[in-house]
């Protein structure tokens, strides 16, 4: 290794701490709920963080036993609203995480892996 360069205990810790923070932001994506809605909320979806239908709620109004085919359009539509949700969260929490590793031109090349 060069004088002056990267110390590699200290890379090493950094992407232990890097793994961490990315562990614990995808829990948190995990246990995180988000709500999607159509029809002026006719029909609510709820989803996981990770993108995973928890719940649809359907209010009697929406359901017209003539047209079946608006109540799924709703339906459709609330579920793709609750995973635009969950997908933005997802970026609020691994952004940052994703940024940082980019981020490490004080590793010299190794920071280029990442970024």
């Amino acid at each position: 290794m060069q004088p002056g360069g990267p110390n590699m205990q200290q890379i090493l810790q950094q992407a232990q701490q890097m793994q961490q923070q990315l562990m614990l932001a995808q829990q948190e994506l995990q246990d995180a709920e988000v709500t999607g809605t159509a029809g002026g909320g006719l029909v609510t979806a709820v989803v996981s963080g990770g993108g995973e239908l928890k719940s649809l709620n359907i209010d009697p109004k929406a359901v017209d036993p003539d047209d079946v085919e608006t109540l799924s359009d709703l339906v459709v539509a609330a579920v793709r609203d609750a995973n635009r949700a969950a997908q933005e969260l997802a970026a609020q929490k691994m952004g940052p995480l994703a940024g940082g590793m980019g981020g490490m031109n004080d590793l010299g090349d190794l920071g280029k892996l990442f970024g």
